[in-house]
């Protein structure tokens, strides 16, 4: 771990006492000081990050209680052994995906987010991974999240620009080594580990080398 993602952690460290304390603590007086902590803390990951406080405060101090990461998915949806990437506004690619709503399953969540972002119908068929986004992303972020990716299958649709995405197309692996991806969401490494899933549930395991467990429905 770099410097930088050193002092990123234990921002966020300071921010889960900070929030425990507010939830659990006793006297206004300890909530008093619990909160300037808090605050204390949104200022120096604005500072590090180089972000609005305001934005800060919105993604990493909006919550109550005890600490838990965030949760999003990811859908690695395949076409004849190709995989659906969408392209952001940005300009750079991701696996269509989002946060976790609320009422919703992690396998109804990655299809309507595949839907919402691509305009194609799909099926969730098995997940393929359960990760925590710091240990595989190169770069910390200003708060925890685990994220679900799940192996779809395209039923219907096309594409129609959006809020959100420009553009989307199917791709191989090798094809997917020349884009830019928006790294917060997709890197290579994990368009990598979803092909390796896709060959092995298609009974082509010796194509794989498989370092994680599988988790089928």
């Amino acid at each position: 771990m770099n410097r930088t993602d050193q002092w990123i952690q234990w921002i966020k460290d300071l921010q889960a006492v900070a929030q425990a304390g507010l939830y659990y603590g006793g006297t206004p007086f300890d909530k008093e000081r619990y909160q300037a902590i808090r605050d204390i803390a949104a200022s120096m990951m604005a500072d590090i990050t180089d972000l609005p406080v305001e934005k800060v405060k919105d993604l990493f101090c909006n919550e109550d209680g005890y600490q838990t990461p965030k949760l999003a998915t990811r859908a690695a949806v395949f076409q004849d052994d190709k995989i659906l990437l969408i392209k952001e506004n940005s300009g750079k690619w991701a696996l269509p995906g989002g946060w976790a709503e609320p009422g919703c399953t992690i396998r109804e969540n990655a299809v309507k987010e595949v839907e919402e972002e691509s305009g194609i119908k799909t099926t969730a068929d098995y997940m393929i991974a359960f990760i925590d986004k710091d240990k595989h992303n190169p770069r910390m972020h200003p708060f925890a999240e685990e994220v679900a990716f799940v192996h779809c299958t395209p039923i219907s649709g096309h594409f129609q620009e959006n809020l959100e995405t420009i553009d989307m197309r199917f791709f191989s692996l090798e094809e997917a080594k020349e884009l830019e991806f928006e790294e917060a969401k997709t890197v290579y490494e994990q368009l990598e580990m979803c092909f390796q899933a896709h060959e092995v549930k298609d009974g082509s395991p010796e194509k794989a080398d498989v370092h994680w467990e599988l988790i089928w429905d």
